[in-house]
């Protein structure tokens, strides 16, 4: 397998991708028109901790973890590291001193579509990762690959550049074409829970809030009295309750 790594790729600028990180996984995606997500396989190894920043791609064969060398030399301030693999791999291709380099270049943390190693050292050195397993299985040195390119993770495109943002709910990946325009959108859907989160608070019900008795209405959703219920009654008309 020959490789390229790609140098100096455009990324999003590092003030919209800190404004991105005030927002959770699931309100991004939202904003986005519920898109992004890199599915629910992948899932943090530590908890409480949400990271955005600028993707460095990495394309490597199973079980092989020189692509993720190669890489450490590409990432810099803000960068977040993604690793996938040519074919399906839980090997443990990243682990502590992997994080210690990357750490020490001021990168944000790791999405990787395999598995890592020494759990509990990177959440002692607070290095976040988001990984498909944990294993312990080593790897080799020994086949090329890719870096700063194009990868699918779950039938989603992460490009070198956009903006990966992770928290305990897992993993959205922004373009970077879109990420001031879904800053303003996810501030916008926050105002909005904002507002409906206080009328809960006040005892209101999504039901009326969001028109949802009509709509149980329209699709046939009746209510009846647990005696009506029980003994094969008739549903109180027009939906109403009984």
């Amino acid at each position: 397998m020959s490789g390229v790594i790609v140098t100096g790729p455009p990324k999003a600028a590092l003030e919209d991708v800190d404004a991105l990180a005030a927002y959770g996984v699931a309100t991004v995606s939202e904003a986005m028109g519920r898109t992004g997500l890199l599915g629910p396989g992948i899932r943090p190894v530590q908890q409480g901790v949400r990271v955005a920043g600028t993707a460095v791609t990495v394309l490597s064969w199973p079980g092989d973890n020189l692509m993720i060398h190669a890489a450490v030399e590409q990432c810099g301030e803000g960068d977040l590291l993604v690793v996938t693999t040519t074919s399906p791999s839980t090997d443990g291709m990243f682990g502590e001193l992997f994080a210690t380099a990357l750490q020490r270049r001021g990168v944000r943390g790791l999405v990787i579509n395999a598995g890592v190693r020494d759990t509990q050292e990177l959440r002692e050195m607070d290095f976040p990762v988001w990984s498909r397993a944990v294993s312990a299985q080593g790897t080799v040195k020994a086949t090329g690959g890719s870096v700063n390119v194009p990868v699918a993770i779950d039938g989603q495109v992460v490009r070198p550049g956009d903006v990966i943002l992770a928290d305990d709910d897992g993993v959205v990946v922004v373009p970077r074409e879109r990420v001031r325009a879904t800053v303003e959108a996810s501030e916008a859907r926050e105002a909005k829970e904002a507002r409906s989160r206080a009328a809960f608070l006040d005892g209101q019900l999504g039901l009326d809030r969001y028109g949802l008795r009509e709509k149980l209405a329209r699709l046939g959703v009746t209510y009846r009295s647990y005696e009506e219920y029980a003994g094969g009654g008739e549903p109180a008309p027009g939906g109403e309750r009984s």
